[in-house]
């Protein structure tokens, strides 16, 4: 499915931004009626994730977030499945939302699903994504230790 393909999207889906739901293209679109779609692009581009390229586009839901209301925003192209971090795809959206627009966007929902208030702070200050990762590898590297000794195919 295509929430299955573009997960990363889901970090920002409680935030005021269309993620694509009332389009024929489900969290290959994120946008908003206050998003300049080529500065979007471009500023998303600009981070050179592997795996994944942002084309502006503008849609017009016809439900969920910004129902009937003309948005600008990206459509997510995938180039290579396997080297896509579907996290940084998130943090980057999350970044780039925030760049542009620090009062238009509810930069502040990311709490509901991110659950990690070093990382919402990195969002907010526009923390690079590597320094945002760094928040969580020690809490992530005890998990696999202590996940190990439960396995039971390993």
């Amino acid at each position: 499915t295509a929430a299955t393909l573009y997960p990363g999207v889901g970090l920002i889906e409680f935030c005021n931004v269309s993620v694509g739901r009332g389009t024929d293209r489900p969290f290959e679109l994120v946008g908003a009626p206050y998003l300049d779609d080529r500065a979007f692009a471009a500023a998303l581009n600009a981070e050179q994730l592997p795996g994944v390229r942002f084309i502006p586009a503008r849609f017009t839901p016809t439900s969920s977030v910004f129902s009937g209301k003309d948005c600008g925003g990206v459509q997510i192209l995938v180039t290579d499945r396997d080297s896509l971090n579907p996290v940084e795809v998130g943090l980057a959206l999350a970044r780039a939302l925030q760049r542009q627009h620090p009062t238009e966007w509810k930069g502040e929902r990311l709490a509901k699903l991110l659950v990690h208030p070093a990382t919402e702070a990195g969002v907010r200050d526009l923390s690079e994504i590597s320094a945002l990762k760094a928040t969580w590898l020690p809490a992530r590297e005890t998990f696999t230790e202590r996940r190990r000794k439960v396995l039971i195919y390993r």
